[in-house]
């Protein structure tokens, strides 16, 4: 259910892209906006693991570490390759996954993390990450980045119409200023919200794959709220357009913050595997 409310996501946000095009008026540049969306995120895709895991100083850690020990049992439970392990140096408690496939992907979680959580705990992360790597959610948000990127730009192009009187024309020949208008205020707000809506789906799916991996709900359910917790008290300096990354909200936000938030509640993940756990989900 949760994959098909992506996919319904992804397909609202495709349309959303049309519809601006159209008010627009060029199809033409619809595509190079399109092409141009793409160039970037391909880019980001193939080359996003790198730049973040050195922004982030982290260390790459070898089967003498526990975490390494931990990930490879559980990448050889869900038949995935065996990711890179990385460590980051920050007392802030969380994780993330990055990479372009199963075959070249990479966990990193952070000293903090380590301190914090017991040895189930730590298991239970480690197989959220690992879902998001099976399940190739790079993929998936690099797409919806693209999408998102290209609507920014048809806006940005719109800003200029209005301003120097372009546009659409309607049946009268005359200008479209109100759809244009609509269009400037509208489109970033509703691709903002899909694009944090799909984040959402996906945390809720890495969770209920993670449980699958590690054989239990509890110890990631236990692990979100500790590291929830902490996070409050200690969080992570880092990029808002990272956030969607990591295992829980690295920095706080509340209000009208959270209808773009690029996680669900933690209360409602945990209640999520509890019901998973009871068999209610």
């Amino acid at each position: 259910m949760n994959g098909l409310k992506t996919a319904v996501l992804l397909a609202v946000m495709g349309g959303l892209l049309v519809a601006i095009g159209g008010v627009i008026g060029g199809q033409s540049g619809l595509v190079i906006a399109l092409g141009i969306a793409i160039v970037m995120n391909v880019g980001s895709y193939w080359f996003s693991d790198r730049l973040v895991l050195r922004m982030h100083k982290a260390q790459a850690v070898g089967p003498d570490h526990a975490l390494y020990r931990v990930t490879q049992r559980l990448a050889q439970r869900a038949n995935l390759p065996m990711p890179k392990v990385y460590v980051i140096p920050s007392a802030a408690p969380n994780a993330f996954a990055t990479g372009r496939n199963p075959q070249h992907a990479a966990v990193a979680a952070t000293e903090g993390l380590l301190r914090l959580l017991s040895d189930s705990e730590i298991e239970g992360v480690m197989a959220h990450e690992l879902a998001h790597v099976k399940h190739r959610d790079i993929l998936i948000s690099t797409i919806a980045a693209t999408i998102g990127t290209t609507i920014m730009f048809l806006v940005h192009a719109a800003q200029f119409a209005a301003i120097f009187g372009g546009g659409r024309s309607d049946d009268r020949g005359g200008a479209n200023p109100i759809a244009l208008i609509a269009t400037i205020l509208l489109a970033p707000l509703a691709a903002g919200l899909i694009q944090a809506a799909i984040s959402r789906q996906r945390e809720f799916v890495a969770d209920r794959g993670g449980a699958e991996i590690a054989g239990s709900p509890m110890g990631l359910a236990t692990a979100l709220r500790r590291i929830d917790t902490a996070a409050r008290q200690i969080p992570m300096h880092t990029s808002p357009a990272m956030a969607h990354m990591y295992i829980v909200k690295p920095f706080l936000g509340g209000g009208w913050s959270r209808l773009f938030s690029t996680h669900p509640p933690t209360e409602q993940r945990i209640q999520a595997l509890m019901d998973l756990r009871m068999g209610r989900a």
